[in-house]
């Protein structure tokens, strides 16, 4: 007995000490827009449950009610429920409703309860974005929190509106990581395109460090749909297998931009990518993105070799399907 105790207060430790280590993490979403958002929201899960990471919360930057409602029942379904999750208000950006997020947050099972249970009965009921990027912010350690941006710059570039904002942002914030721009056709991005002021506005004044994913990036790498089909089979009902059926036609194979993002935030010493000399990203009005080298600069970009191109896949496709704990 003794030595299973001893054994159990070792475990207990050791699963302390990684959660320790675990990399504070915001996710900012345009959540309905894609699929590819859903997967990587089911990635972040996969890495919290293996201690990488703290998903702090999530703010939305689609301006549909059933955006963040979708979010809270993907967190509650991975036994998440308490993450908070925020909403942008007013911004007027793809405000139409999206069937892979209203899809699943109605279906109900035969006796009338739902298939996903969750937190919040409507988008209304979702706290500000800006307000809850603040506060969670202000909870953490100088330097610590890393922020996935897949979405539109609406919310961060709001939190960056006001001089104590932009203090807490560069004394908070270690990295963003966005999927956002274009870095091999100077053709414009869905994210940048559809608020370039707020994306201009997000480069222009970002304090920290950003390292973007570009359209390239993920568009070079897709997310098979027969692994849906096979490697989410765990659970009989899964509101990412749902999201998926429901965004378009099946069979379909769909690239992996959010999840590049992700992959590069929570790991960037793990080999899947390079990235390009430092320097700053500028966007146009059109909404296309300019790199240039810069001594110094803040900014940097992915970039994909042949070479890692399947052993990078094949991991973000075992995180997005990893069981839930």
């Amino acid at each position: 007995m003794k030595r299973f105790l001893a054994f159990t207060v070792v475990v207990g430790l050791a699963a302390a000490g990684a959660w320790a280590q675990a990399v504070p993490v915001i996710f900012d979403t345009d959540m309905g827009n894609d699929v590819d958002d859903a997967l990587a929201l089911a990635m972040l899960h996969a890495l919290q449950t293996r201690g990488e990471c703290r998903l702090l919360g999530v703010t939305v930057t689609k301006d549909n009610p059933w955006a963040p409602v979708y979010v809270d029942l993907v967190n509650t379904f991975y036994g998440r429920g308490q993450i908070p999750v925020g909403m942008v208000k007013g911004s007027g950006v793809t405000p139409e409703n999206s069937p892979m997020i209203q899809s699943p947050a109605e279906r109900r099972r035969a006796d009338g309860t739902l298939v996903y249970p969750r937190r919040l009965a409507s988008g209304a009921e979702a706290v500000e974005a800006v307000a809850l990027l603040r506060r969670l912010l202000a909870s953490e350690k100088d330097g610590s929190v890393v922020i996935v941006q897949v979405g539109f710059s609406t919310n961060l570039a709001r939190l960056l509106d006001t001089p104590a904002d932009l203090e807490l942002v560069g004394r908070k914030v270690r990295l963003l990581s966005v999927m956002a721009g274009n870095f091999a056709q100077p053709k414009p991005e869905f994210n940048v395109q559809m608020d370039t002021a707020s994306a201009r506005r997000l480069f222009d004044r970002w304090p920290g460090e950003i390292v973007a994913s570009g359209f390239e990036i993920g568009d070079a790498m897709k997310f098979p749909a027969a692994r849906i089909e096979k490697d989410f089979a765990w659970a009989a009902d899964h509101p990412v297998v749902d999201a998926y059926r429901a965004y378009m036609k099946m069979p379909y194979d769909r690239q992996t931009w959010d999840l590049t993002a992700v992959l590069y935030a929570l790991r960037p010493g793990g080999g899947y990518f390079d990235l390009s000399a430092p320097g700053r990203i500028t966007a146009d009005d059109a909404g296309r993105t300019t790199f240039r080298p810069e001594v110094g600069g803040k900014h940097r970009y992915l970039v994909l070799t042949e070479a890692q191109r399947a052993r990078t896949l094949e991991c973000m496709v075992g995180l997005a399907s990893q069981p839930a704990k």
